[in-house]
């Protein structure tokens, strides 16, 4: 008989009665198959906890041929999907889709891991939050720079107390190239769509929240302009306990996509994302040009973290351990994008606690 997906609390989900059972292979579900959710589904499909995979999409076509090319399983609908009897779910369709996903996963009492952010505003992402803790859920937010060994190097330096005191943080998200202009139009701006990262990984790596926000920006392309939005922002950082750091974000920076940071500690100074293939180029004399490439996207930068994260997802599920990026935890970094937008506005630090 086919599961309904609207559960009662005291009902246990297949994924516990899998783990009960000590069945290691799960059947997992995947809502979205554009060029991020492709990418997951060719991941889950490598993966050995998954036993099968079943797969929608809007594009119903799409679906189709990305179901055919990995032996994967293919309905019309989420709710068919959760039908289907699925263990878990990975939800990367657009962002207007996550909450009620969400929502969805809730009430069937399925563990989900979604692509950032949860929504754009807090009211939307509060009612998530309050719906899966009710439902006792697991949740992980698609925070991938955390499954980055970079970025997990940099954090157990941190942590070693091999930097001395961290004074000082500089981040970066630049594009190679700007987004169409439709996706501009309901992306949440630069903030909340591209720095955002940035706005969860640096509390992250160095144990501090941010207290505190001063940014600005520009739009030089007028699909920008349109739609209030900016494609070249700054913004620094004041972290708890008086560490500071410097954000920089671009829509278009010609050498690449460029997504570094750096950390100053009063022993050692160290720096996630220098690489032969940093999309940068020395005008020192003597010191020869690059001769590899720059990173195309994030996808060519980040393919293993976005592989590691789902198997941290489903390791998670499957052990009951805590999710690797909460819910409260994406909740702080839009928190942080929400400031850095109305400091930008308003022209004055804006702290934290004036948003969230």
């Amino acid at each position: 008989m086919a599961r309904s997906y609207q559960f009662r609390a005291s009902v246990p989900g297949r994924l516990e009665l899998a783990l009960q059972s000590k069945i290691a292979q799960v059947h997992i579900g995947l809502i979205g198959v554009g060029r991020i959710g492709a990418l997951h589904a060719q991941h889950l499909a490598m993966l050995s906890q998954v036993d099968r995979l079943t797969i929608t999409d809007m594009d119903q076509k799409r679906a189709a041929e990305v179901a055919r090319r990995l032996s994967a399983g293919v309905v019309e609908t989420p709710e068919a999907l959760l039908e289907s009897g699925v263990d878990a779910l990975v939800i990367a369709a657009a962002t207007p889709a996550h909450a009620p996903l969400l929502h969805m996963a809730a009430d069937a009492r399925v563990p989900a891991f979604c692509e950032k952010p949860i929504a754009l505003d807090l009211a939307t992402t509060d009612a998530v939050i309050d719906h899966a803790e009710r439902a006792k859920i697991l949740v992980q937010i698609g925070f991938q720079r955390r499954f980055d060994a970079g970025y997990r190097a940099a954090r157990e330096a941190v942590r070693s107390g091999g930097l001395g005191d961290v004074q000082l943080v500089r981040v970066a998200t630049h594009d190679p190239a700007p987004p169409p202009e439709e996706y501009v139009a309901v992306s949440g701006g630069i903030w909340r769509d591209l720095a955002i990262h940035d706005f969860d990984i640096a509390p992250w790596v160095i144990d501090r929240p941010v207290v505190e926000v001063y940014a600005a920006g520009q739009a030089h392309a007028p699909a920008f302009a349109r739609h209030d939005d900016i494609d070249a922002a700054g913004a620094v950082l004041r972290f708890e306990g008086g560490t500071l750091g410097i954000a920089s974000g671009m829509r278009n920076d010609a050498r690449g996509y460029d997504v570094r940071m750096e950390i100053f500690g009063l022993r050692d100074s160290i720096v996630v994302g220098l690489s032969p293939r940093t999309p940068m180029r020395s005008v020192e004399p003597g010191v020869a040009a690059p001769v590899e490439p720059g990173y195309r996207d994030f996808i060519d930068r980040f393919a293993d973290a976005y592989r590691a994260e789902l198997e941290g997802f489903l390791h998670a599920a499957q052990t009951g351990s805590e999710s690797p990026c909460t819910v409260h935890a994406a909740r702080r970094a839009l928190v942080v994008a929400l400031a850095a937008d109305r400091s930008r506005r308003e022209n004055r630090p804006v702290r934290i606690d004036e948003v969230g």
